[in-house]
């Protein structure tokens, strides 16, 4: 896989469930959050949406289950629950090492859904943001995954083309927007790194 990465400018992670192992978190928070409002939790179809902000979410939560909460008032809770996790997940250790492999020989970011504030803390705890040259969260951008803005934006802070970069994922929903984006992506399944060619650039 180090042969493979190595003919890249740019490494782009996305963090919750590729570079962080925040998802158990961020599911428990949805968890708390499906009581509170009364809808009912769907553990997959919320992990598959991974990469999407709460508030976004909160609106798929509307259209998947036919209701009218108010999606400000379940990301905030949402949001709210998760911070007060207090162990939120450590680093991957496949990814983080592709992280500290390259650091210093390639362009490194991470594009990613959540919010900046939480973002940099989490990013802070596991002490890979000193290792980054950029970091692109949902703050930063209007259109979240599926498209391809988080990480075109990461690719154009990092000052690489977006084919000189490559994206690592570990939901669909992320390497859409990858992919999108004319990017190739390497995805997190399990314990494997499983790379995926962006079909445009065959």
């Amino acid at each position: 896989m180090l042969n493979l990465i190595q003919k890249y400018e740019g490494l782009i992670f996305d963090m919750d469930g590729t570079l962080i192992d925040t998802m158990p978190a961020h599911l428990e928070a949805w968890q708390q959050t499906s009581d509170y409002f009364n809808f009912p939790f769907t553990k997959a179809w919320l992990h598959s949406l991974g990469g999407m902000p709460s508030y976004k979410i909160a609106i798929e939560i509307n259209k998947e289950h036919h209701l009218s909460l108010d999606p400000t008032e379940v990301s905030k809770f949402k949001m709210r629950c998760f911070s007060e996790i207090e162990n939120k997940g450590e680093a991957i250790a496949c990814t983080k090492a592709i992280l500290e492999h390259f650091h210093g020989k390639k362009k490194l970011a991470v594009g990613t859904g959540s919010q900046r504030k939480s973002a940099l803390e989490l990013l802070k705890q596991t002490e890979l943001l000193p290792k980054l040259d950029a970091v692109v969260t949902a703050t930063d951008v209007a259109n979240h995954k599926p498209n391809p803005d988080t990480f075109l934006e990461a690719a154009r802070q990092l000052g690489v083309n977006a084919n000189a970069c490559v994206v690592f994922e570990d939901t669909e929903l992320g390497k859409r927007a990858a992919h999108s984006g004319g990017m190739d992506c390497i995805m997190v399944e399990g314990d494997q790194l499983v790379f995926y060619p962006c079909p445009s650039s065959k």
